[in-house]
């Protein structure tokens, strides 16, 4: 079926006259590196595959403990010796917002904690793209796919993680926290706690998504593969 569907995409691009064909951020499990490469190359296209980048994730246990015991000694160590210095914190508690309705109120205090955890985010966090959190986390709480998770100290909320279900997967989309409460590593400990989440509910992979940020790795992510593909016809 794989060979069917490449065979008539490329026939496609001869139709349309079209001379190059880039694809990135494939997955290092896509069918597409295994098929299209060979098949174009058959019919006298020039293929080009390099690493574009990594997307560290996780294969979920059955329970939390598991999880524990799959760190290394000193990830597991320092997780929770952070959840105990959270659990010393006065006032603190944290919570999933997944209605529709609920998510559009929320959204405003994500993308201020998000620009609050560090400058390139604030940067990033233009009108526009504003707009488009706010676009895709209504629609994809109408889905049912959202999973808004907030972490509150002394009554207001502290951290943010924005997460999406898809399938058998929860993957962690973005993320922010005050720094004035750095000091209990709110940001580190509400990424865990979403996988805690995750692995309560049944989950089978958490995908911490795109880039190396040492966070990833501290939880137990381990590196997929991210590449790009170009195919041209001379």
């Amino acid at each position: 079926m794989s060979q069917l569907f490449f065979s008539a995409l490329l026939g496609r691009l001869e139709e349309q006259r079209c001379n190059t064909l880039e694809l990135s951020s494939l997955m290092e499990i896509s069918p597409t590196l295994v098929y299209l490469p060979e098949l174009a190359r058959q019919r006298g296209y020039t293929v080009e595959v390099i690493e574009e980048d990594v997307a560290p994730g996780l294969v979920l246990p059955k329970t939390w403990d598991h999880y524990l015991a799959g760190l290394s000694k000193k990830d597991r160590h320092e997780l929770r010796r952070k959840f105990r210095r959270l659990d010393a914190g006065d006032q603190q508690h944290w919570y999933c917002v997944s209605d529709p309705a609920d998510a559009t109120q929320r959204v405003g205090d994500f993308i201020a904690l998000m620009r609050q955890s560090r400058k390139d985010k604030d940067i990033y966090m233009t009108p526009e793209r504003e707009r488009f959190f706010h676009r895709i986390a209504q629609r994809t709480a109408q889905l049912g796919m959202l999973r808004l998770f907030f972490l509150e100290m002394d009554e207001k909320p502290v951290a943010t993680t924005l997460c999406f279900d898809y399938g058998t997967s929860r993957l962690l989309y973005n993320s922010g926290y005050d720094p004035e409460y750095s000091y209990y590593s709110v940001g580190l400990l509400l990424n865990a706690l979403a996988l805690r989440d995750a692995i309560e509910g049944g989950k089978q992979y958490f995908d911490f998504l795109r880039g190396p940020e040492p966070y990833k790795y501290d939880l137990g992510g381990q590196n997929r593969i991210l590449y790009q593909m170009v195919v041209k016809r001379h």
